[in-house]
C-alpha cells in the first residue's frame, strides 16, 4: 500500500457528490489500475453503491444530529422528550372554562336566613347540559354555603316570604372523570404504567388498595408537597382565629407514595413510581450522611474522604417508592377540545347529587327536603378557551421560554407573581410589594440578600385590611419551595392610607348639575377602585384634572383636593398622613414606608360640587 498522503474530500454529502469523488479518485490515485468508467462497467456499479451508503450514512446521521435539537426536531416522540428534559410539560387538549352559579334556598328565621341548613358540596361537582350529555363540566373546588369572604362571597336575597336564596360562584372546566386500575405484584424501580385515551388532561387522584395516597410531583427527587388541613382550634389554636379569611392552613409534607407523569403522543399518558421498595425504613430521612455514604460500594464505609460518585444515592427511597403487591385505582380527567365551549345557560343538570350534604343534623325532615330540591347551577356566560393542545412548534416555542425560567423567584416581580399565585384557601393577599432591605437596617452579619415582602389582605367587605398571622404563614410556607436558597425574606404589613376627594366643577349651559356631578363621581369611583391601585402607586392629581375634564357636560375642573381620613372611631386606618407636604408637582408620592391609597367608603368619600365661572 503506498504511503503517500491522499486527498480526501470530507465534505461530501449526497450520492452525486460521493459519486463524482469516488470517480476522481480512482482515476487520480490509479490511473492504469482501473480505466473503464462507462456506466455498464463492474467497476462503476461498486462506486455507485459505495456512493449510495455513503449518502444513507450521511443522511441518518443529520437526522439523528437534527433530532436532538427541539428546534429543528421533526419525530413527534423526540419534541416531547426534548420538552421534558427542558422543564416543560405538554398539553395534548385545552379544557374550556366558565363561571357557575349555584343556588340554594334556606328558610327564614325573623329577618335572617337560617343557615343550618347551608349545604356543603364536595369537590368534583359533575355538570352538564341537558340536550349536549358529550360535554360535561366539573367544578373542582368545594362549596360551603356558610362561609363568606371577599373571594368567595355568599350573595344572599330574599326568595319569598318563608326563604332566603343563597349564592355562590364557582368556576368550571370541561372535563370528565375516567377511573381505571393497575395491578402490582413484585417491585421494579421506576416502573411504568400507561394510560391510553383521548384528550387527556392529567392525573386527578392515586389512591391503593390499602388507602394510601400517591401525591404527583413534577420530578421524582422532589419529596416535599403541600398539605392542607382545616384551619381549627383542633388542628392549631394559634392561627383558629383567623379562619374568618384563612379557612385551611398550608403545610409541608414529606410522602413516600410519589408519582410522575408523562405525555408520550397525544393519545398515551405514562406514569412512572420510584425506586425504593421499603416502607418500613424509609432512608429518606437519614440520606445522605455519613452512616450510608458508600452503601453498595466496594469500599469500606470508613472512607469518607474518597471521593464517591453522588449516583450512590440514585437507588434510595430518596426517588420514592414504587408499588407492590397492591392493586393502584387512577382517576384521570379527559375533555376539552373546540366541542367543549358551549353556549350561556346550557349547564343545567348536576349529574352527581350525592356529593351535596347538609352540615348539620337533626334537621326538619320537611324543609330539609325542599332545601336539597332547591339546589339548582347555571352559567350565565358561554364557555370559552376550549380547543386542541399545543401543536409541535408550540411545544417548541414553549419548551425553549420555559427552560429561561424554571419556575424560580429570582427577581422581585417574580416574588410578587409567585405571591399572589397562593390558593384563596390559604388565605387572600390582596396586595404585594417586593423591596431588597436597606442596607441602612440591616444588623452586623446580614447579606443584602434579605428581602421585605409586604402584603395586605381584603375583609369580607373587600376593604383593605392586615393580612392574618395565619395568611402569613401559609404565604411562608408556599413561598418556601419557589425561593432562591440564599434569599431570606421578611413578611411584612404595608400600610393603608384612607383617603377623600373633593371636586369642585363648571357646568355647560343646558346641562343637569346633578346629572353631571354624578358622573364625575363614577369616574372617580372606578378610578380609585382598590383593583386598581398597588402598594406605593403614587397619584397623578393631572390625570384626575383631565379625566373629569373629558366628562361630557364638564366646562372646567377647578379644584381636586384629595384628603386623609383616618380614626378607627370612624371606621378608616388609624395611620395619619401629610398630604400637602407629600405633593410634588402635582403629584401626591407615598411614604419611604411601603403604603398604599384606599378610598375606603367611595360613596361617602367621594364628593363634588358645581361652582360658577
Amino acid at each position: 500500500m503506498a504511503s503517500e498522503n491522499r486527498n480526501i474530500n470530507y465534505l461530501n454529502k449526497d450520492f452525486n457528490q460521493f459519486r463524482t469523488s469516488l470517480f476522481d479518485y480512482a482515476q487520480t490515485y490509479f490511473p492504469t489500475s482501473y480505466t473503464d468508467f462507462s456506466p455498464s462497467s463492474p467497476g462503476t456499479m461498486f462506486i455507485e453503491m459505495a456512493a449510495y451508503v455513503g449518502d444513507v450514512m450521511s443522511f441518518y446521521l443529520d437526522n439523528q444530529i437534527q433530532e436532538n435539537f427541539i428546534q429543528y426536531v421533526r419525530q413527534q416522540n423526540n419534541i416531547y422528550a426534548l420538552a421534558y428534559m427542558l422543564g416543560y410539560k405538554p398539553k395534548v387538549t385545552s379544557v374550556s372554562t366558565t363561571n357557575i352559579e349555584i343556588y340554594q334556598k334556606v328558610p327564614a328565621v325573623g329577618n335572617q336566613p337560617d343557615f343550618t341548613y347551608a349545604l356543603n358540596i364536595a369537590e368534583n361537582l359533575s355538570i352538564q347540559s341537558p340536550t349536549n350529555i358529550a360535554s360535561k363540566f366539573l367544578i373542582q373546588d368545594p362549596v360551603d354555603f356558610s362561609f363568606s369572604s371577599s373571594l368567595d362571597p355568599t350573595d344572599i336575597t330574599v326568595f319569598d316570604n318563608n326563604y332566603y336564596l343563597l349564592k355562590k360562584t364557582r368556576k368550571a372546566i370541561s372535563a370528565e372523570i375516567k377511573t381505571t386500575t393497575f395491578t402490582f405484584t413484585n417491585p421494579q424501580r421506576f416502573q411504568t404504567v400507561e394510560i391510553n385515551d383521548s384528550n387527556i388532561i392529567g392525573i386527578l387522584d392515586i389512591t391503593d388498595s390499602d388507602g394510601n395516597k400517591w401525591y404527583e410531583v413534577p420530578y421524582l427527587a422532589q419529596e416535599m408537597v403541600f398539605d392542607t388541613i382545616k384551619n381549627t382550634n383542633i388542628n392549631n389554636p394559634t392561627f383558629s382565629s383567623d379562619n374568618g379569611d384563612t379557612p385551611y392552613l398550608l403545610q409541608l409534607k414529606k410522602v413516600q407514595r410519589r408519582f410522575t407523569t408523562r405525555i408520550l403522543n397525544p393519545t398515551v399518558l405514562q406514569i412512572q413510581f420510584g425506586a425504593g421498595t421499603n416502607t418500613q425504613n424509609n432512608d429518606e430521612e437519614i440520606t445522605p450522611n455519613p452512616e450510608n455514604v458508600g452503601l453498595g460500594l466496594p469500599y469500606k464505609q470508613s472512607k469518607l474522604t474518597t471521593a464517591y460518585s453522588p449516583t450512590n444515592f440514585l437507588f434510595t427511597d430518596t426517588y420514592g417508592i414504587a408499588p407492590y403487591n397492591t392493586i393502584l385505582t387512577v382517576r384521570y380527567l379527559t375533555g376539552g377540545g373546540l366541542q367543549s365551549n358551549v353556549t350561556a345557560g346550557t349547564l343545567t343538570v348536576i349529574n352527581n347529587p350525592s356529593l351535596i350534604q347538609f352540615q348539620n343534623a337533626g334537621l326538619d325532615a320537611t324543609l330539609a327536603n325542599a332545601v336539597f330540591n332547591s339546589v339548582a347551577v347555571l352559567n350565565p356566560f358561554s364557555s370559552d378557551g376550549g380547543g386542541a393542545g399545543d401543536s409541535d412548534d408550540d411545544i417548541r416555542m414553549k419548551a425553549m421560554s420555559t427552560f429561561t425560567t424554571q419556575q424560580r423567584t429570582v427577581t422581585l416581580d417574580d416574588y410578587m407573581v409567585r405571591a399572589m399565585s397562593l390558593p384563596s384557601d390559604y388565605g387572600n393577599i390582596a396586595k404585594v410589594y417586593v423591596e431588597s432591605e436597606k442596607l441602612s437596617n440591616l444588623l452586623p452579619g446580614e447579606t443584602p440578600s434579605i428581602l421585605n415582602l409586604y402584603v395586605l389582605s381584603y375583609d369580607v367587605s373587600k376593604k383593605l385590611r392586615t393580612a392574618s398571622s395565619a395568611l402569613k404563614q401559609n404565604l411562608s410556607t408556599y413561598l418556601s419551595q419557589y425561593k432562591m436558597m440564599n434569599d431570606s425574606i421578611k413578611i411584612k404589613d404595608a400600610f393603608i392610607i384612607n383617603i377623600g376627594v373633593d371636586f369642585e366643577i363648571v357646568v355647560l349651559p343646558n346641562y343637569n348639575n346633578n346629572l353631571v356631578v354624578s358622573n364625575c363621581i363614577t369616574k372617580l369611583k372606578d378610578y380609585f377602585n382598590i383593583d386598581n391601585w398597588q402598594i406605593n402607586e403614587p397619584i397623578l392629581l393631572r390625570d384626575l384634572y383631565i379625566m373629569l375634564d373629558n366628562v361630557d357636560g364638564v366646562q372646567n375642573v377647578k379644584t381636586v383636593n384629595i384628603t386623609n381620613k383616618y380614626g378607627s372611631l370612624l371606621g378608616y386606618s388609624n395611620y395619619s398622613y401629610d398630604i400637602p407636604g407629600a405633593i410634588i408637582n402635582n403629584v401626591i408620592y407615598p411614604s419611604l414606608d411601603p403604603m398604599v391609597f384606599e378610598v375606603k367608603y367611595p360613596d361617602n368619600d367621594i364628593k363634588g360640587r358645581v361652582v360658577p365661572f
